[in-house]
């Protein structure tokens, strides 16, 4: 599997080339909310501009009781955390696994008009990346203007000829942050520094996000939701999350690409029309995040507010969790003042070293009464969180140090219950399918396991 290569090698490519010079760190947002001097009425933008304090108000003013975030308090301080705004007026659906959300982008692709702009870390040169290949080349000929921005790293093993072939029928792609220095304009190589973002924008009209790159690793489901359920390991598929947006917020999505694009210092975008007159296609209030390499950390600051401020529920799906000190912090303090703190972890992983990485944190969790589960006969890619029931993401972004700080990271938050329910309904559904770990389990287990999560705990910081 590629991700499996990635995860493998990258860690120790990097240690061994010792061009990284020192580590960096994460911002302090311990009681960050307590830090941050919010405006009385979060910033909401429509369609139309800037909506009114008192349009903004009633936006976010749906019933809430005593015992859940209250969205306005909690916009207004995630908006003084990261500087972004949210925008009303969208559609949101939330696509689970490969095979679904593949469909869906395909479909996407063959109704593009005007331009399409794809930025993935992975994208193989197998039977589904040429069906993507073969659709764009398609599209491009057809006088649609075709842009794709792919990680060096995710495609370190793809053949030259794949990106050649797209190249030649007029698409524009760049490779970010190439491996080979010889690529790289400038002094700004810095090959710890990768785009994990998996982002399709068709005509400025609809947008993608989540955890699937484009590649067949993702072509089996983990049949979520199926009467179906896999029996041995030959039949483990594998369990993602991505969201379909429509309406006003894919201009921040268009921008983030934009923006993404000017920083690799080569070819300007070709002319396009990357920005049409928004429209209201929905009820949905979202915000969309966009993280980089030394830049303000606005995801990062997202997830610790709102861990910080739950009132009634965390509940986590994450793929590689490998979280840092203030984030164990969170979760356990969470937990001790009455909050359902839940994670789902895998149980079956791509990567051996981040799932032993992982575990390093497991019993200071537990004995707080954090309910920790694993995720059976399926690899889980998902990255998704629910609090409170009203404040939701789905995105690219890991609970660990490399995507908080070194990755260029996308995630979409969507606020209000109706997203919330469905979040819910989905994580409800993985905890069925998962194992839960209990403390005495846990201090109970083989002492090769043990032995290899010492070992991985060295390369928590390159993970």
């Amino acid at each position: 599997m590629k991700t499996l290569r990635m995860h493998f090698w990258l860690p120790v490519l990097l240690m061994s080339w010792g061009l990284l010079g020192a580590c960096a760190s994460l911002p302090n947002v311990t009681q960050l909310g307590d830090k941050l001097e919010p405006a009385p009425t979060p910033t909401v933008k429509g369609p139309n501009g800037e909506l009114s304090d008192a349009r903004a108000k009633a936006l976010l003013a749906k019933r809430w009781t005593k015992g859940t975030l209250n969205l306005q308090e909690q916009a207004a301080l995630e908006e003084a955390a990261t500087g972004v705004p949210l925008i009303a007026g969208n559609k949101t659906t939330l696509l689970f696994d490969g095979p679904q959300t593949m469909a869906e982008m395909l479909k996407a692709i063959t109704t593009a008009r005007n331009n399409i702009n794809l930025e993935t870390y992975i994208f193989d040169q197998d039977e589904l990346g040429l069906k993507f290949a073969d659709a764009l080349i398609e599209k491009q000929q057809q006088g649609v203007t075709v842009n794709i921005l792919y990680d060096s790293v995710g495609t370190i093993g793809v053949p030259a000829e794949f990106f050649k072939r797209m190249r030649n029928a007029g698409i524009r792609l760049i490779e970010f942050n190439p491996v080979n220095p010889a690529k790289v304009i400038g002094d700004s190589w810095k090959l710890n520094n990768r785009d994990h973002r998996k982002v399709l924008i068709v005509d400025g009209k609809v947008a993608f996000t989540g955890g699937i790159n484009i590649s067949a690793t993702y072509a089996k489901s983990s049949l979520f939701r199926s009467a179906s359920k896999p029996t041995d390991k030959s039949q483990v598929g594998w369990r993602d999350t991505h969201i379909k947006v429509e309406g006003p917020a894919v201009q921040a999505f268009q921008w983030l690409f934009v923006r993404q694009w000017a920083s690799q210092d080569k070819d300007d975008l070709p002319e396009a029309d990357y920005f049409p007159k928004p429209v209201i296609a929905g009820d949905k209030v979202v915000r969309v995040l966009g993280s980089d390499p030394g830049g303000q950390f606005e995801i990062y600051k997202a997830y610790a507010l709102a861990i910080q401020e739950s009132r009634k529920s965390i509940h986590i799906t994450s793929a590689y969790f490998v979280p840092d000190r203030q984030t164990v912090d969170a979760l356990i303090a969470a937990a001790r003042r009455g909050v359902d703190v839940k994670i789902v972890l895998p149980g079956v992983s791509d990567s051996g070293l981040v799932f032993y990485a992982g575990h390093a944190f497991y019993d200071d969790l537990l004995e707080a009464g954090v309910k920790i589960y694993q995720l059976k006969l399926a690899v889980l890619h998902a990255k998704t969180a629910v609090i409170d029931g009203r404040w939701s993401t789905v995105g690219s972004t890991n609970i660990d140090t490399r995507s908080f700080l070194h990755n260029s990271e996308l995630n979409v938050i969507v606020m209000g219950d109706a997203f919330g329910t469905e979040m819910e309904r989905a994580f409800q559904e993985d905890m069925r399918d998962s194992n839960l770990i209990t403390l005495e389990a846990w201090r109970h287990r083989p002492w090769s396991h043990r032995m290899k999560e010492w070992a991985a705990r060295f390369m928590n910081y390159w993970l």
